[in-house]
C-alpha cells in the first residue's frame, strides 16, 4: 500500500485546519499557503472533504473552511480511505471485491487479512489531533 499525494495533502489541510481554527472559517488560500499546496490541486481535496461532511465550507467575503469535528474524534484510517479508495493491501480484500475462486485454498490469505488489520487498526488508532502534536 502506497498512500497517494491526495491522502497525504488531506491529513495536512486538515491538521492545517485544525491548528488554524478558532471556530471561524479558513480560507483555502492561506491554507495552500502554509502547507504548499497549489489552488488547484486544493480545489480537488477540499470538496471530497465537504461532500464526506468531514469539513464544512462557505463561499464568499469571510468564508472558508472549518472541521465539523473536533480534532480527536477524526481517525486518520477514516480520512486515508475517503482519499484512497481502500487501503486494502490486496484487491482481494477490498470493500465489495468479487470472491476469489482461490479462497478455500490460499495460503497467503491469513497473512494479508493480518496485514489489512494491523494497518487499518494502527491508522484508526491515529487522530488528527495525535498528528498535532510536536
Amino acid at each position: 500500500m502506497m498512500v497517494s499525494t491526495r491522502g497525504r495533502y488531506a491529513l495536512r489541510v486538515m491538521i492545517d485546519m485544525a491548528e488554524h481554527s478558532d471556530g471561524s472559517y479558513t480560507a483555502m488560500r492561506g491554507i495552500a499557503q502554509r502547507q504548499g499546496i497549489s489552488l488547484k490541486y486544493m480545489e480537488k481535496i477540499l470538496p471530497l472533504l465537504v461532500s464526506a461532511k468531514l469539513v464544512e465550507g462557505v463561499h464568499g467575503k469571510g468564508g472558508g473552511y472549518r472541521l465539523t469535528r473536533e480534532p480527536k474524534d477524526y481517525p486518520v484510517g477514516e480520512i486515508l480511505r475517503l482519499t484512497e479508495g481502500s487501503l486494502a493491501p490486496v484487491a482481494c480484500l477490498e470493500c465489495g471485491a468479487e470472491a476469489c475462486e482461490r479462497t478455500a485454498e490460499c495460503r497467503t490469505l491469513p497473512l494479508w487479512r493480518k496485514l489489512d488489520d494491523m494497518v487499518n487498526g494502527y491508522l484508526d488508532s491515529v487522530t488528527l489531533a495525535d498528528l498535532m502534536k510536536k
